[in-house]
């Protein structure tokens, strides 16, 4: 393990939602740059979507996979000490290249692995430069794939993850302005009565799997009749009856 200040570089780099092409140019030069690319993995084992990005820029030799419990959502004690592993491999990493990459899905900033592994390289590998390059998010993509707006003029844009309850998401739907809900897909009929009540279902759209062949983009109504991928994306646009600039 590092013991002196260190002079190396953790740079997070977003690889967007899953389209190889979505990566940015400062992205895949980041990644082509580093060292060693790590890429977070469940303990499964299968190939998650950000190997899977990365291997269209990179060559395999060149990824290393760290073992996160990605699936872990209970058991917090299991969830930290995964983190504390892949933190001791990273610095271990560290302490042998100058520069170490971490590939993330979407941004490294929004809802991302890539915060506690920073986080937990930073107290073992004293002075350790962390960067991030910014990905593009689910929403975007979503947003792109699907023709929904996401902000007009004046309009807010609320992000909620539906892991912190429907009660959360519900104040957001009865507010102004676009909500975008995350990781909502076990919950895809909680959700769906949520969107009802509110009076925003009808023009609600939902995602998963985007930019891959087993890509959905459906309207919301009716995304309560079967199980949705846990890492589902919604978009219920804002009320907008102004017309042209109505909101500006």
């Amino acid at each position: 393990m590092p013991d002196v200040m260190s002079s190396s570089r953790l740079i997070g780099i977003g690889v967007g939602p899953g389209d190889p092409e979505l990566v940015t140019v400062k992205g895949v030069n980041a990644l082509r740059a580093a060292d060693v690319v790590v890429v977070p993995v469940m303990d499964t084992g299968e190939r998650g979507r950000a190997e899977a990005t990365v291997l269209h820029y990179v060559p395999a030799e060149k990824v290393l996979r760290v073992v996160f419990a990605l699936n872990e959502r209970t058991d917090r004690a299991r969830r930290e000490a995964a983190w504390d592993e892949a933190g001791r491999t990273v610095a271990e990493l560290l302490g042998r290249h100058a520069t170490v990459a971490f590939a993330t899905i979407g941004d490294p900033n929004v809802y991302s692995t890539f915060t506690y592994l920073a986080h937990t390289v930073g107290g073992l590998v004293p002075g350790v430069a962390v960067e991030t390059v910014p990905g593009i998010t689910a929403m975007q993509d979503l947003a792109a794939r699907s023709g929904a707006v996401l902000t007009e003029g004046t309009e807010p844009l609320t992000l909620v993850p539906v892991t912190a309850g429907s009660a959360v998401l519900k104040e957001a739907l009865a507010g102004p302005g676009t909500v975008v809900a995350y990781k909502f897909g076990r919950h895809a009929a909680e959700v769906a009565e949520v969107l009802r009540e509110t009076g925003r279902l009808d023009d609600a759209v939902w995602g998963a799997s985007l930019g891959l062949p087993e890509e959905s983009i459906r309207p919301a109504a009716g995304m309560d009749a079967e199980p949705l991928p846990y890492l589902s994306t919604l978009i219920a646009p804002a009320r907008r009856d102004g017309g042209r600039g109505g909101k500006l």
